[in-house]
This record gives structure tokens, C-alpha cells and sequence, in this order.
């Protein structure tokens, strides 16, 4: 009986001790457990998410200045066109024409020395045969003046198409021009176009005037040969005087040839207005629209 309680005894101990024994095998370690710390996971999520923007932020201040970069380089591209070849060869083919000019070349002291020659001196002693000369080598420059007039002419109506295409190919790469630079530079070959018609048009006026001026002084000079005086290059009208005195009063106003002029006054006004435009939307509206829209 006592042994049987023994060992019950025994056995109620080692059931006893048992959880205490097997406790530090069973117990989870202090490092192996998580704890979650809410507020310190949102500020962490904040200053992440902070930090992102400000990575974004820069992504986009680089890209800015990226492009910034690119509009800045075509601006600063030149324009890959000129017409200047073109243009001098036009004005070269009427100086051509205007050296061409026949017997008194545009030239002050060989002019002079001319017009005291053939006009200045009419000598009314000379022989039948040195006046029948000298008055055909003085028709001959007035014939020969109208002709380098009608050349000249001539070879400014035929700069007309080269023009006409140039300033299509201006206009064209001034509309594609993709910065201030290309814009500006096609402004200023248009120009240039003007400037090379100006000089068309001048030497067109100067061919009709020293056609204009030969006829008259080969004029003066057949009236200074007939009435045996030295006649002035200038007409004098008598607006006064008795009423039954036979003179003509009623005079016509010689024609001096401006009303021809007015069309290429207002072609060179309309001109002007035109490339004025032109640079007004190319150098301010258009680049503002395009900062516009970069900014945007």
C-alpha cells in the first residue's frame, strides 16, 4: 500500500515538473516577436512618398531644361538656304547691260567730253559733209541710247521670273524655319530681294533718262546748227504780254513720265508692307506662340 503511494506520489511530481521542464523549449524568443508600430509606419510612408515627389520634381525640372536646351539650339540653327548666289548674278546682268551702253557710257568726264564734242560746238563753218557726219553720229547715240534703254529693260523683266521664284523659295523656308535664327536670316534674304529690284529699278530709270537726255540735246543740237545760235538745254515760256502779239500761250506741259512710276510705287510700298508683316509674325507673334506652347 505504501509502495503504490510512492510512486503515485512520484508520478503527480514528474506531471508537475514537466510544463517547468519543457517551458524554456516551448517559450518564443523575445527577438522573434513583431511588434507594429502604426504612427512610425506613417511617417515612414510619409517621407517616402515626399521623397518620391522630390524625385519627380527633379525628373521634370531636367526634362525642362532639356527642352529648353533643344528650342535653344533651333533657335541658334543657321538657315539652310541662300539666295545670295542668285541675287548678285541678277544685279550682275544688269551692270552688264548698263557697261554696254553704246557710244557715251555712263561716265561723268567721258560724258563731258562728249557733250562738248558732238553737241556743245556746232560749228556752222564746217563743211556740208562733217555736218552731215556730225549729225548722224548724234543720232546715231540717240538711236543707240534708246536701244540700251529697251536692253536694259529687257533684261529686268527677265530678272522678273528669277524673282518671283526666289521669293517663293524665301517665303517657303521663312515659313519652316524652325527658330529666330532661320526666320531672321530668311527676313533678311527677302531683303536683299528688295534691294537687288530697287537696283533693277534704278537702272531702268537711268537707261530712260539718258535715252531721254540724248534725244533732247541731239534736238538742241540740230536747232543750235539751223538757226546759227548756241541754244541752252531749257524752254522758256512767255505767259504775259499783249493778247495780239502772235505768240502761243496756251502751251502743253511736256510729259516727264511719272504717272508710269505709280505701279512700281505701290508695288514696292505693297512689298514692303508684305516683308513687314512678315518679320512682325516671325519674329514676335510666332516665337511667343511657341514659348506658349512649350510652356503649356
Amino acid at each position: 500500500m505504501k509502495l503504490r503511494n510512492s510512486r503515485a506520489a512520484r508520478f503527480a511530481a514528474a506531471l508537475l515538473t514537466a510544463p517547468v521542464a519543457l517551458a524554456p523549449m516551448l517559450a518564443t524568443p523575445a527577438h522573434a516577436i513583431i511588434v507594429f508600430d502604426p504612427s512610425n509606419y506613417a511617417q515612414n510612408v510619409l517621407t517616402a512618398a515626399r521623397s518620391l515627389q522630390q524625385i519627380t520634381n527633379q525628373i521634370t525640372s531636367l526634362q525642362n531644361e532639356a527642352q529648353m536646351l533643344i528650342n535653344q539650339a533651333r533657335n541658334l540653327a543657321s538657315l539652310p538656304f541662300s539666295s545670295l548666289q542668285q541675287l548678285q548674278q541678277s544685279v550682275q546682268r544688269t551692270q552688264q547691260l548698263l557697261n554696254q551702253a553704246q557710244n557715251i557710257a555712263y561716265d561723268v568726264q567721258q560724258i563731258d567730253r562728249m557733250f562738248q564734242q558732238k553737241y556743245g560746238n556746232v560749228s556752222l563753218s564746217a563743211s556740208d559733209q562733217q555736218l552731215v557726219t556730225d549729225a548722224r553720229s548724234r543720232w546715231q547715240n540717240t538711236v543707240g541710247g534708246l536701244q540700251d534703254a529697251m536692253r536694259v529693260q529687257a533684261g529686268v523683266v527677265g530678272n522678273i521670273d528669277t524673282n518671283r521664284t526666289q521669293m517663293s523659295a524665301l517665303i517657303g523656308q521663312s515659313q519652316g524655319a524652325t527658330g529666330a535664327l532661320q526666320a531672321t536670316q530668311a527676313g533678311n534674304q527677302l531683303l536683299a530681294l528688295q534691294a537687288q529690284q530697287l537696283a533693277d529699278l534704278t537702272a531702268v530709270v537711268a537707261a530712260n533718262g539718258r535715252a531721254q537726255a540724248l534725244q533732247s540735246a541731239e534736238q538742241a543740237a540740230a536747232a543750235a546748227r539751223e538757226s546759227g545760235l548756241s541754244l541752252r538745254p531749257v524752254a522758256l515760256l512767255q505767259t504775259e504780254g499783249p493778247p495780239d502779239d502772235g505768240l502761243l500761250r496756251h502751251w502743253s506741259a511736256p510729259a516727264v513720265g511719272v504717272d508710269k512710276h505709280h505701279g512700281y510705287a505701290v508695288q514696292w510700298f505693297a512689298l514692303s508692307a508684305l516683308i513687314a508683316g512678315l518679320y512682325v509674325w516671325f519674329q514676335l507673334i510666332r516665337p511667343r506662340r511657341q514659348a506658349a506652347s512649350h510652356v503649356a
